[in-house]
């Protein structure tokens, strides 16, 4: 499958069989360097990394991947790109495709990468946007795949705020893979009506189905994976904490919702996560609103149940497979 010169800006852009391509890209490729085989075939080529959103994982997962493949990486931090501020997006793109092969953008909205990727002449991958997160999507995948052996009819409930990226991209991760899908929410924190709509078109080809409730019980009765986040996004005020912890204090992750799951369900989390007070913010938090744990029990979190650090390592595995594929890697020279 040839996806070189392809932009990774969102799921909805790719088809079931193309995102199971990359699936088994990263897998090869995870394989691959456990044995200590180099797949360095990008000698020469050297990629951007904008980041208006600071982040551990997408940062290490990008520059790692970008060394495995023989790639130089130029990261860019918040105070270190003109972007936006005193030029133009457009502008920008043009000027670090002259330079790169390939760039990332991890920051605020979906239109400002796809607008990078309208004026760039290499591909563009989204690092994560307020609206979609798709390289997590893939690790998030890959982790399931690993643990169950399968993917399709596999059951996802998503519990917490279920409107930006995390929530969505899952959502859509779900309809194109034949996987059953649940937001287990209050109703304000549902995703988009119009996402909400298009998924079901696509689950309904796939296989796989949109659930949208507010019953705890019922919503994770029989999950495979119970899927959360935190549940205030970065970069929004501080204020935002009191209403988010009052609305979604009864859709945290406990040994209670587990148990409802039953044995089979694994825990996930993209991280950060919020289940001990061991974090500057995590310990103001605690003292402020009076809780040890927010979105997740420190329990559960460190449970054999929890599969958040094999996640987080496939962020760079998969992250690599999208460099790799869209940049035309050479499979055929790999590990000679």
């Amino acid at each position: 499958m040839d996806l070189q010169g392809r932009d990774f800006l969102k799921l909805l852009d790719f088809s079931g069989e193309e995102i199971m391509y990359l699936l088994d890209l990263a897998a090869e490729l995870k394989e691959k360097k456990k044995k200590g085989i180099p797949v360095d075939t990008l000698r020469g080529k050297n990629v951007a990394l904008i980041f208006e959103k600071t982040s551990t994982r997408t940062r290490c997962a990008f520059e790692v991947a970008a060394h495995d493949l023989g790639m130089g990486s130029t990261y860019l931090d918040p105070s270190s790109s003109q972007i936006g501020k005193k030029e133009s997006i457009a502008d920008t793109a043009k000027v670090l495709a002259g330079m790169f092969e390939g760039i990332e953008y991890r920051g605020y909205g979906q239109d400002i990468v796809e607008e990078l990727a309208k004026y760039s002449k290499v591909p563009v991958w989204n690092g994560l946007t307020n609206e979609f997160h798709p390289t997590q999507m893939l690790a998030d995948a890959l982790t399931i795949r690993e643990h169950f052996g399968y993917l399709k009819g596999i059951k996802l409930t998503y519990m917490g705020d279920a409107r930006y990226n995390t929530g969505n991209s899952l959502m859509v991760l779900c309809a194109k893979l034949g996987m059953h899908f649940t937001a287990c929410t209050s109703a304000k924190y549902f995703p988009d009506g119009e996402l909400v709509k298009l998924c079901g078109e696509l689950a309904a080809l796939s296989g796989g189905s949109i659930t949208l409730t507010e019953d705890v019980e019922v919503g994770t009765k029989g999950a495979d994976v119970i899927s959360t986040d935190v549940w205030v996004s970065m970069g929004e005020p501080d204020e935002i904490w009191a209403e988010r912890i009052a609305d979604l204090k009864e859709y945290q992750v406990n040994k209670r919702v587990m148990d409802n799951a039953g044995p089979q369900a694994v825990f996930m989390h993209c991280l950060p996560a919020f289940h001990d007070l061991k974090t500057k913010i995590g310990a103001e938090v605690g003292k402020k609103f009076g809780i040890t744990e927010m979105e997740v029990t420190d329990e559960v979190f460190s449970s054999g149940q929890s599969l958040v650090f094999e996640e987080a390592e496939n962020r760079m595995h998969t992250i690599k497979a999208v460099m790799a594929a869209t940049l035309g890697w050479d499979h055929g020279t790999s590990g000679r």
